[in-house]
């Protein structure tokens, strides 16, 4: 009896206070998680609470002077490092570090970083109760520390190499993730910016930057020329290739007009040779036709066929005109048809 009724007292007690003090309504905004913490209680744990609160929800039943209530911004920081400007007020706050060969030099760095919600506990509990605190207490000692390591083992003139400057910014990203990752915080990225030498060494090494940017500039426009060359050199031959086969083409075609004069000439002087012969056997059988008793009749035929109709008259010949001498007629006309034909047929010949 004597448990129950202190029991039944401690319940009445509870109520009494909750009557008395009423309970205060908490909440969380779209991009926030919130934490209770329990600073004294008759049921239940006290401190920090495991439980962690949604976003975007209000909360109606906590005490407010036995629990403190604490929310952390969810979404993507920015924690930015970098010199300040001229005329700007407030302390230079890059990260100044050495290079492997020895020279000074700050860079300027933004880390991207946001709350795990499910650490959210165990922020409250171990680093702070704002998202402002974690990242002045946390996530900026941890960023110029680790960052820090990450860069100098680089040297001067890789920070001219953009390839070089990202694999250091990731290297960075992983220390600073396997570091606050445990406590809460998740390292999105981290940014390179601009990065400043001794004025001195800086005019050395962009001198000589621009030494190497107009050698590369050179030997392109020295393979660039030599390319040129190359394509005239193959358009000159392309164009002699063309105008050797136009020629070979050319002579071909001559070749063949040629061969095919002589071809008709050769046969049209055989046809004429051919049929001079023929005319000079015509002629050879012709005169041996004449030649004979046939030729000489047919000659004394023409010859009477001249004559015919014409007056023949008989001279007298001797010195005194008394004596009448006869002339045979046939021998003369045959001396005479003989001498024609044979004149015809030289004639004939010469022709030929």
């Amino acid at each position: 009896m004597k448990r129950m009724d202190l029991r039944m007292l401690g319940l009445f007690v509870v109520l009494a206070l909750s009557v008395v003090q009423g309970c205060a309504c908490h909440s969380t905004d779209a991009n926030e998680v919130g934490v209770l913490t329990r600073k004294f209680t008759l049921l239940g744990s006290r401190g920090v609470q495991s439980e962690t609160y949604a976003p975007g929800a209000t909360y109606f039943f906590f005490p407010p002077f036995s629990t403190d209530w604490t929310t952390f911004e969810t979404k993507l920081q920015n924690l930015r490092m970098r010199a300040k400007a001229e005329n700007e007020k407030g302390r230079t706050d890059d990260i100044e570090f050495k290079t492997v060969d020895g020279n000074d030099i700050a860079v300027d760095v933004t880390v991207a970083w946001r709350i795990d919600p499910a650490k959210a506990p165990h922020l409250v509990q171990k680093v702070a109760r704002s998202t402002l605190d974690v990242e002045n207490r946390l996530v900026r000692p941890a960023t110029r520390a680790l960052v820090r390591d990450a860069l100098n083992v680089l040297r001067s003139e890789d920070f001219y190499t953009a390839d070089k400057r990202f694999a250091a910014a990731e290297n960075a990203r992983k220390l600073l993730e396997d570091a606050l990752k445990p406590e809460g915080v998740i390292v999105e990225q981290v940014i390179l910016q601009e990065h400043r030498f001794n004025p001195e060494y800086e005019k050395v090494i962009r001198e000589k930057k621009l030494a190497e940017q107009m050698a590369e500039k050179l030997r392109s426009e020295a393979q660039a020329a030599a390319e040129e060359s190359k394509r005239n050199l193959e358009s000159a031959k392309g164009t002699v290739s063309q105008k050797l086969a136009q020629a070979q083409g050319e002579l071909e075609q001559t070749k063949l007009t040629a061969d095919a004069e002589l071809v008709r000439a050769t046969n049209e002087a055989t046809a004429i040779l051919k049929e001079a012969e023929a005319k000079s056997k015509g002629i050879a059988k012709e005169n041996e036709a004449l030649a004979g008793a046939g030729g000489r009749t047919m000659v004394k035929l023409r010859i009477a066929e001249a004559l015919q109709g014409k007056q023949i008259i008989f001279m007298p010949s001797g010195r005194s005109g008394a004596t009448l001498q006869t002339m045979d007629m046939n021998q003369i006309l045959t001396q005479y048809s003989a001498a024609k034909v044979t004149q015809n047929a030289s004639a004939s010949n010469s022709g030929q």
